[in-house]
């Protein structure tokens, strides 16, 4: 299995239903776990697909709509109870501190651990978090009120080592390290030898990009250039495009266009109005567009 995977917490919008719960994914990276909003009932979920509590490194939340942060006070209290004691933070728009300080507030006393709240400006794309293999970065998002989108992207991976080459030239290993993060060699004669020479591309890093919620929103293509896999809420289909405006959100069909003026690779739609229980509909809206397209659903899996 792929080290670099999404798990699908919710994918519906507003109301719980019998059919889908309230949004909420887990991007799990090597030996973390990031949570991306928390909707009712994300505790449930994360349990049914045995994943570990103690693996949580930091919470993105996008914006404070009940449907994507109400689990979220139940899911702290839990990892008190489950022994946490390092620090988490939680990233989100303006509003995100004062929607979690009363329940700070009140946990001090026996939390166990600290919450770190870092308030983003949902006007601006740029970094929000990093550590040596993962960088995070804000995407301005268009709803009815501070909402951000995120993008996890795999930092640049080290070049690799021909070792024919570095031979031939009698490269010595301990050169490899260097070599590895783009240097050239100099043999002990002077002769300059080019990385290029000694060294072969590295993989491209994959990526991650979350929107929801938004409305139809072309600001958003040249953030999402090249993207491997994309999750764009698909709130409605077509036929209710007036509807989706209004409200702030965006219809399959729209979700497909971003896709595809982006070149991302894949496109997962979610966060269904809960008027519909099928959203096999609002699939074959996208994929008209944009074949490429996957319809989440609770509990799937999808590798980056």
């Amino acid at each position: 299995m792929s080290d670099f995977r999404v798990h699908i917490l919710g994918c519906g919008s507003a109301l719980p239903t019998t059919r889908h719960y309230p949004s909420a994914q887990v991007l799990a990276y090597r030996d973390k776990l990031f949570l991306i909003d928390c909707g009712e009932g994300a505790q449930r979920q994360w349990r049914a697909l045995r994943l570990d509590f103690g693996r949580l490194v930091a919470v993105f939340i996008s914006h404070l709509h009940g449907d994507h942060c109400y689990g979220l006070p139940g899911l702290l209290s839990t990892l008190s109870l489950l022994g946490r004691r390092r620090a988490l933070p939680i990233y989100g728009p303006h509003g995100i501190a004062d929607y979690l300080a009363p329940f700070i507030s009140s946990s001090t006393s026996w939390l166990g651990y600290e919450i770190e709240v870092h308030t983003l400006d949902d006007r601006q794309a740029g970094p929000v978090y990093e550590d040596r293999s993962l960088t995070v970065s804000s995407l301005p998002l268009d709803h009815r009120m501070p909402c951000t989108g995120y993008l996890f992207r795999e930092r640049g991976l080290e070049r690799h080592i021909d070792r024919a080459s570095c031979d031939f030239y009698g490269v010595p290993v301990s050169a490899f390290k260097a070599l590895r993060e783009g240097a050239d060699y100099t043999t002990p004669e002077g002769q300059l030898i080019p990385n290029a020479r000694l060294t072969r591309p590295a993989k491209a890093g994959r990526s991650y990009a979350y929107c929801s919620d938004t409305a139809y929103r072309p600001a958003l293509i040249p953030l999402l250039q090249g993207v491997d896999l994309l999750y764009h809420e698909a709130t409605f289909p077509h036929e209710r495009a007036a509807r989706a405006a209004e409200t702030g959100h965006s219809t399959a069909e729209q979700a497909a266009e971003i896709a595809r003026a982006s070149g991302v690779g894949r496109l997962l739609i979610g966060h269904y109005s809960a008027r519909y229980s099928d959203a096999t509909p609002l699939l074959e809206e996208a994929r008209a567009l944009f074949p490429e397209t996957t319809a989440a659903d609770e509990l799937m899996t999808l590798e980056v």
